[in-house]
């Protein structure tokens, strides 16, 4: 675990041993010159940042330096021309829901160009902030009704008014959202790659 969920809950000293505990565990990969590569954008940026703001010094800060969302991995590599991706066509439309995260680092950028790659493919980025479940913050009863307001404010309605698009949405918590609120559509960027 990178420790978000503790620190999300003010329980810094659990998310303080395991942000060490991950980051000893990958930082042997890093040494060997290996790229960390995160499929949950709120767990890449746990690396990333809040392994630094607990104190974990220079390990974290080399491990933060070497960790890549998927799409910013596979953009990296498409521009400096080292991975041909042979993906087949795909018809209809996808409607992109970015995590929290995602946003924060930019990285939709990335997903578009990875996007861009699939033939015949129209996708479109759902103008929309955060879906409302923040974590853990929308399934705590107190939070469920505001995180309901959220979700209605853009996301779900973007939704219901594309029935037929495909979902993709990296956030797990994103995902979550959605289907609470009936919409079982959303799949992770890798998920649509292998398809």
């Amino acid at each position: 675990c990178c420790g978000r969920t503790y620190r999300a809950q003010g329980m810094i000293e659990q998310a303080r041993y395991e942000a060490k505990r991950l980051v000893d565990a990958v930082l042997p990969h890093i040494q060997a010159g290996r790229i960390i590569v995160g499929l949950e954008a709120s767990c890449v940026l746990g690396l990333r940042d809040d392994a630094q703001a607990l104190g974990l010094g220079q390990k974290a800060a080399l491990v933060g330096k070497h960790v890549l969302l998927l799409e910013e991995f596979l953009a990296k590599e498409i521009t400096a021309k080292r991975l041909n991706m042979p993906l087949k066509a795909l018809a209809g439309e996808t409607l992109i829901h970015g995590h929290c995260h995602q946003k924060a680092v930019g990285a939709l950028k990335a997903m578009r160009r990875v996007l861009k790659l699939i033939p015949e493919h129209q996708f479109s980025v759902i103008e929309a902030g955060c879906c409302g479940m923040a974590g853990t913050f929308g399934i705590e009863a107190e939070h469920a009704d505001l995180s309901e307001q959220i979700a209605e404010q853009t996301l779900m309605p973007a939704l219901r008014a594309n029935q037929n698009a495909r979902v993709v949405a990296n956030g797990f918590s994103c995902r979550h959202q959605m289907q609470v609120h009936g919409d079982n559509r959303a799949k992770h960027l890798a998920v649509l790659l292998r398809e």
